[in-house]
């Protein structure tokens, strides 16, 4: 659909030349002529701007787009506040109108396609639209959502590269009270996840060891007190949205709320019963995320060698819990994580299974026969240094 009635767009007004500029996972510099981005698909967008292309604190703002219905075009319009770097919602109804009114004007040659156009498939003519997975990476994010995390309202989700949830803001050099990089935005309001208490008040002796251990009461404790209106799948949409703020502004406290849902989901081996759902989510979303991990150039996720052994220690965990489950494992589960090991194998060279070669020969390029022993997973398999000792007490 290209008809300036009928369509929706995000104008972007008043960007500077050479602004960064980006909305969902495309990013791209400003240019004199650039007025937004024209027929967006229905649902939840991210629009982001930096004052340049170069390293510098990021804005964004979530907006929502309705179904399109027959009251002509629907416009979100985002104007450049130059004493704070960044996009702002217009709330001028006068200028909605004026702008809805002269969309003609800028339709053509203002205004860039959202999908691009890709030469279509071998011995296929023409061309096709780019589809960049965005519905699927946002699928659980709702405006209830968005609302509670950063304590704004419809179309008006703001957040930055700065923003920081209370529990981060002392552990984030520079955003202390201050700092180098304290903001004025409202703090992030997460789901409260507290990995070093998983046990219910009054728990003592063995039920709260086994509580630390396994987080399942803490995980279930957290979904029947915080995420009542939208049940499981709040994990799922804050899991999401923390994922893509790290993806595209570059936010180091959502990166720390990713971790901890992922530290919570998979050290929580009982729920994998109560939950299979959950956990079939937790699964696809993950392997969908890691395919989009490297889709912004300088972002923070980095899965190779030590950037990638915290996820992967959560993956062997997580494996080595459900084959202790004797025979309680859950059909669907298991068929997710087996392709997201595939996936990690391909990618990475990850090998979550135990089954692993430890101790062999390697034979050198002189012909020379050395024995070589893999001790990099001693602490995970409990070998070596880490094994366990049994001590007699006098």
């Amino acid at each position: 659909m290209d008809d300036p009635g009928q369509g929706t767009a995000v104008l972007m007004l008043d960007l500077p030349s050479s602004a960064l500029c980006g909305i969902d996972l495309l990013s791209f510099t400003s240019s004199p002529r650039f007025r937004g981005i024209k027929n967006l698909p229905s649902g939840i967008h991210f629009i982001f701007t930096g004052a340049s292309a170069s390293f510098s604190v990021r804005h964004g703002s979530w907006v929502h787009v309705g179904v399109l219905g027959s009251e002509g075009a629907t416009i979100v319009i985002e104007k450049w506040n130059a004493e704070e770097e960044r996009l702002v919602n217009e709330t001028n109804q006068a200028e909605h109108m004026r702008w809805k009114a002269n969309i003609n004007n800028v339709w053509n040659e203002g205004l860039t396609p959202y999908r691009q156009s890709i030469p279509a498939a071998s011995g296929e003519p023409g061309t096709v639209e780019e589809d960049n997975d965005w519905g699927r990476l946002t699928s659980y994010i709702t405006p209830r959502l968005l609302s509670r995390i950063t304590s704004g309202h419809l179309n008006d989700w703001t957040l930055s590269s700065a923003s920081s949830a209370k529990e981060d803001t002392e552990k984030i050099p520079g955003l202390s009270s201050g700092g180098e990089f304290a903001t004025a935005d409202e703090p992030l309001n997460f789901l409260p996840i507290n990995l070093k208490r998983t046990w219910r008040e009054g728990a003592v002796g063995r039920e709260r060891t086994e509580a630390a251990q396994d987080r399942s009461w803490a995980l279930g404790d957290l979904i029947e007190r915080h995420c009542s209106a939208e049940g499981e799948g709040q994990i799922i949409g804050e899991m999401q949205f923390t994922f893509l703020m790290v993806l595209t502004l570059g936010n180091y406290s959502c990166l720390e709320q990713w971790k901890r849902i992922l530290n919570l989901t998979f050290t929580s081996q009982s729920a994998t019963i109560q939950r299979p759902n959950l956990f079939v989510m937790i699964l696809s979303t993950l392997k969908l995320q890691l395919q989009h991990s490297n889709d912004v150039e300088g972002g923070l996720f980095d899965f190779s060698d030590e950037g990638g052994a915290m996820l992967q220690n959560l993956l062997k965990t997580f494996r080595r819990g459900l084959e202790d489950q004797n025979g309680k494992k859950h059909p669907a589960i298991m068929n997710k994580l087996y392709e997201l090991e595939n996936y990690v194998r391909l990618a990475y060279g990850w090998e979550l299974s135990d089954s692993y070669v430890r101790r062999g020969m390697l034979e050198l390029e002189d012909g020379e026969l050395i024995e070589m022993e893999v001790n990099d997973l001693e602490a995970e398999d409990e070998r070596g240094e880490y094994a366990p000792v049994v001590l007699e007490m006098t």
